[in-house]
C-alpha cells in the first residue's frame, strides 16, 4: 500500500502583490522582474520616474501587471505614508542601497551619513512600515533585503559599507524574532559582486577584479539573473519556514 506523497509547496506568486523599493536598475531591476513572472502583482519604486516607467512600459508590454511610484525611502515619512496608503503588501523587497568606497581612515562623515542613511536606517524603517501594515491587516508576508556578503565579512575600502550590511543582518534577525508570531518572514539575499552599473569602476581597475576573481570560488562575477531565483523562493510558499537569516549567492567568497 503506497502512503501519501508529499507535495512540493508553491513557487508561484499568483494573487500576491509585492513592492519593490530601488527597482529601477541593477538587482532591484532583475527582482521587480522574476515576481512579476512567478505572478505577482509589482509595485515598483526608486527615485528615477522615467527609468521606473520604461520598465513598467515593458512589463505591461510582456503582460504583467506592473506600477510604478517615485519613492525615496530615505524620506521617511514619505515612505510611511506611501506604504500605509497602499493596501498591506504581500511581500516587500528593498534593493535601494548605494556604496561610497575608500580607506577607513580617509572616510569623512558626509560620505558616513550618506551611505548609513539609505543602506541602513531606511532599510529598517521601510521593514518597520510593512511590517505594521500586514500586521494591521492581520496577514502574514514575506521582507526581503538585498544585502551583500560584505554583511558577513569585512573587504578592501569598504568599512562603513561593511558596517551598514552587518547592522541589516543584525536587525533582520531581530525582527524576525518580533514578527514571527505574526507570520511575517524576515530574510536577506547577500550577493557577491554582482556586474550592474554601480560594480562597474570596481570592475575596471585591474588588481580589484584580480582580488574579486580570487576569492568566488566559482570563477566568475555574479549576473542579475543569479539573484532571481533566489528572490522568488524567499517571497513564495516554498520558504514558508525560512526567517531571521541570510542567503548568501556569493560563488563560495565566505566558504573560506
Amino acid at each position: 500500500m503506497l502512503s501519501t506523497l508529499p507535495k512540493t509547496p508553491s513557487f508561484r506568486l499568483d494573487s500576491k502583490r509585492a513592492l519593490i523599493a530601488g527597482a529601477s536598475s541593477g538587482i532591484g531591476l532583475a527582482c521587480a522582474v522574476a515576481l512579476a513572472e512567478a505572478g505577482a502583482e509589482i509595485v515598483i519604486t526608486a527615485r528615477s520616474l522615467d527609468k521606473l516607467q520604461t520598465l513598467q512600459a515593458e512589463l505591461k508590454a510582456a503582460g504583467h501587471t506592473a506600477y510604478a511610484h517615485k519613492l525615496d525611502i530615505t524620506d521617511i515619512a514619505a515612505t510611511r505614508a506611501f506604504v500605509a496608503e497602499e493596501t498591506a503588501f504581500d511581500i516587500v523587497v528593498n534593493s535601494a542601497g548605494m556604496a561610497r568606497h575608500g580607506p577607513a581612515l580617509e572616510t569623512d562623515i558626509a560620505d558616513y551619513e550618506a551611505v548609513e542613511a539609505i543602506n541602513q536606517k531606511s532599510a529598517f524603517f521601510l521593514n518597520q512600515a510593512a511590517a505594521k501594515a500586514m500586521i494591521d491587516a492581520q496577514k502574514g508576508g514575506s521582507i526581503i533585503t538585498i544585502s551583500s556578503q560584505m554583511g558577513h565579512v569585512g573587504g578592501i575600502e569598504r568599512a562603513v559599507y561593511c558596517g551598514t550590511k552587518h547592522a541589516i543582518e543584525g536587525f533582520t534577525k531581530a525582527q524576525a524574532i518580533e514578527w514571527g508570531p505574526h507570520q511575517i518572514r524576515v530574510n536577506t539575499i547577500c550577493p557577491t559582486f554582482i556586474r550592474t552599473a554601480l560594480t562597474a569602476p570596481t570592475f575596471e581597475d585591474p588588481k580589484k577584479r584580480e582580488w574579486i576573481e580570487g576569492k568566488i570560488k566559482l570563477g566568475r562575477v555574479g549576473e542579475v539573473e543569479d539573484i532571481m531565483g533566489a528572490v522568488v523562493f524567499l517571497a513564495s510558499d516554498a520558504a514558508a519556514l525560512i526567517t531571521g537569516t541570510s542567503l548568501l549567492i556569493d560563488g563560495g567568497w565566505t566558504a573560506g
